[in-house]
C-alpha cells in the first residue's frame, strides 16, 4: 500500500509526462478560461473544450482579456453561447451566464475574484461541484489546494489505497506533499509556488492515466523509492 502521496509525486516525476506541456498544466493558467474549462469539461472530453473555447474566440466571445471575457460572458444571448457549446448546451450555457454575473456583482473584477473567492462561494454556484470548485481555485486563482478526481482515485486504488470520501482523497494528497516539503523541493525549483506544485501533480496523475502508463512498473518505483528514504 502507498504510504505518503510524496513517494507517488517522486515516481510520477521520472516519468516526464509533463514535457512540452504548459508550466501549470493547464492551458491559460490563471484566467477567466478556465472557470469556463471547469464547467464545459463536465462529462465530456478535454479536447470538446478545446473546441469549444476556440469556437468562442472566433466568434469574439473570447478575446483573451479576462475582464472583458467576463462581461462578455455575463451578457452574451443564451441562443448564440449554445451554439459554441457541445452537450448539455442549454444547462452548461446557464451556468456559464449564471458565475458570470455573479462574479462581477459579488467581486466586480476577474482580478478581485481571483484574490478573494472562497470555496465557500464557489461550492454555492450552479454548476460548480467540489472537483470544479478546486480546479478554479488552483488553476485559475493559484491557491495552494490539489485537484483530484476519477484518475486520482483509480490510480491510487490500484496502488493499494482505496479512498472513497473526495475531501479525504486530496487530503492524502496534499498531506503527503506538505509533509516532505524539503524533499518537494529538491525536485522542484524554489521559487517553484506550493500551487504550481500541486497543479503539476495532478496533472501528472491525469497524464499518465490517460496514457494507460504502466501501473505495476510505477508500483515497483514507488517501493523503490520507499526503500531509497530508509
Amino acid at each position: 500500500m502507498i504510504e505518503s502521496s510524496f513517494n507517488l509525486l517522486k515516481s510520477l516525476k521520472s516519468y516526464g509526462l509533463l514535457a512540452g506541456k504548459p508550466s501549470w498544466w493547464w492551458k491559460g493558467a490563471g484566467s477567466f478560461e478556465v472557470v469556463l474549462g471547469a464547467i464545459l469539461v463536465q462529462n465530456t472530453q478535454w479536447s470538446k473544450v478545446e473546441s469549444m473555447l476556440e469556437s468562442m474566440r472566433k466568434a469574439s466571445i473570447l478575446s483573451g482579456d479576462c475582464q472583458k471575457d467576463l462581461q462578455s460572458l455575463a451578457q452574451v444571448d443564451s441562443m448564440i453561447l449554445q451554439s459554441h457549446i457541445i452537450g448539455l448546451q442549454r444547462q452548461k450555457s446557464a451556468y456559464i451566464k449564471s458565475i458570470s454575473q455573479a462574479i462581477l456583482t459579488d467581486f466586480g473584477s476577474f482580478e478581485s475574484f481571483k484574490e478573494n473567492v472562497d470555496f465557500e462561494w464557489l461550492i454555492t454556484q450552479k454548476g460548480i461541484g467540489r472537483e470544479s470548485a478546486y480546479a478554479i481555485l488552483n488553476y485559475a486563482c493559484a491557491r495552494e489546494v490539489m485537484v483530484v478526481d476519477r484518475y486520482t482515485y483509480k490510480l491510487l486504488c490500484v496502488l493499494g489505497r482505496e479512498i472513497e470520501d473526495y475531501e479525504e482523497l486530496r487530503s492524502f494528497c496534499e498531506n503527503g506533499i506538505k509533509e516532505n516539503l524539503a524533499l518537494v523541493y529538491e525536485l522542484y525549483p524554489q521559487d517553484m509556488s506550493l500551487a504550481q506544485i500541486f497543479a503539476r501533480f495532478h496533472g501528472k496523475i491525469v497524464e499518465f492515466s490517460k496514457s494507460k502508463g504502466d501501473t505495476k512498473q510505477l508500483a515497483r518505483d514507488i517501493c523503490l523509492k520507499i526503500l531509497s528514504l530508509r
